[in-house]
């Protein structure tokens, strides 16, 4: 499993805290065994990161892979802090203050510094609050179990047609917060699992911890990315049809600032697009770039535990789809890509 992989789980639990909606009724009842609002029951796993200070390991584990990773969340009115150390393979380290993002590399001097709006944090609910979600899962309490050391409520939320994978949670009874997540193929079967092997709720928070490395970043070759948004039809594609339930939440270009350069001149060699779509629960991302004889070999499709990519030719152009979701979904959105000139 890639460092990229376990950061992306990582920084997923720990964005819950970015939707700012509010959790009430279904929080205020008891109500076991009974089903409750799909929403509801997401919304407040959502909003628990937003409130509790919490420290742990964290692992994500498929068929064949394992990573580990320290991790550390801190809130103070309504600042968030996150600290990520991986304690397998290549050393890297994870810095987040709000939606800033530093992600450093000791070994090779590298670090990338990048504004995210999170927008790909589990679950993927909208802030307008007319994502649909009910429209394409439902969720069942399947009781209470024990995760490291907590009492959690444990929640099976399954997918009402095939283009998405269904879920297993495991919520803190007592604050909400998410403490293991398996994700479900048609049958039942665990494609990943995400779960906290060791975690303390309500630490003392500490953000010198998190600002102090994000300002010590003079001996590393620093990069950015820039996201400048902007729309498909503005670049020349179009999606003639979506797989039901997904929407367009975010379309950007995306180029590296790197030291040195004119940040004015951006290199449209290097430019890649990026549009996500989501349904509520996961997204699908799709990255456009121009085709390179020299990294572009041949079409692949690859899987990573829950994660499926797809890489296609499309004329003079290289498309990237990436997305928690049955191979099925991608090939849909890859086919129904469509260049407009």
């Amino acid at each position: 499993m890639s460092l990229r992989r376990l950061s992306a789980c990582t920084l997923t639990f720990a964005a819950l805290a970015f939707v700012p909606a509010t959790w009430a009724e279904a929080a205020a009842s008891g109500a076991s065994g009974v089903h409750r609002d799909v929403r509801a029951w997401l919304m407040r796993i959502h909003e628990a990161a937003g409130r509790q200070n919490f420290q742990g390991t964290f692992v994500v584990s498929s068929p064949g892979n394992v990573a580990s990773a320290r991790m550390a969340h801190f809130c103070e009115g309504s600042n968030q802090y996150e600290r990520i150390e991986s304690l397998d393979g290549q050393k890297r380290n994870v810095y987040r203050f709000n939606d800033t993002v530093h992600t450093v590399w000791p070994a090779n001097g590298v670090a990338v510094v990048e504004q995210r709006a999170l927008t790909s944090s589990f679950p993927a609910l909208l802030q307008s609050g007319n994502d649909g979600v009910s429209d394409w899962y439902e969720v069942e309490r399947r009781g209470e179990e024990r995760v490291a050391g907590h009492a959690a409520d444990v929640l099976l939320v399954k997918p009402k047609d095939g283009y998405r994978y269904g879920y297993r949670l495991w919520s803190d009874k007592a604050s909400g917060l998410l403490l293991r997540a398996d994700v479900l193929d048609k049958r039942g079967e665990v494609l990943e699992t995400s779960a906290f092997s060791e975690i303390t709720i309500g630490v003392r928070p500490k953000p010198e911890s998190v600002l102090q490395p994000m300002k010590h970043l003079d001996r590393y070759r620093v990069l950015h990315p820039v996201l400048t948004p902007t729309e498909l039809e503005a670049e020349g594609w179009t999606m003639r049809q979506l797989a039901p339930g997904f929407r367009l939440v975010s379309c950007v270009s995306r180029h590296i600032d790197r030291p040195g350069t004119d940040a004015a001149v951006v290199d449209n060699d290097r430019r890649v697009l990026q549009a996500i779509y989501a349904d509520g629960m996961t997204y699908v991302s799709v990255f456009i770039e121009p085709y390179r004889e020299n990294r572009h070999a041949r079409p692949m499709a690859t899987v990573s535990g829950a994660t499926q990519t797809l890489s296609v030719r499309h004329g003079d152009w290289w498309v990237t789809l990436v997305g928690d979701v049955p191979a099925s979904t991608l090939r849909f959105f890859a086919t129904a890509l469509e260049r407009k000139n």
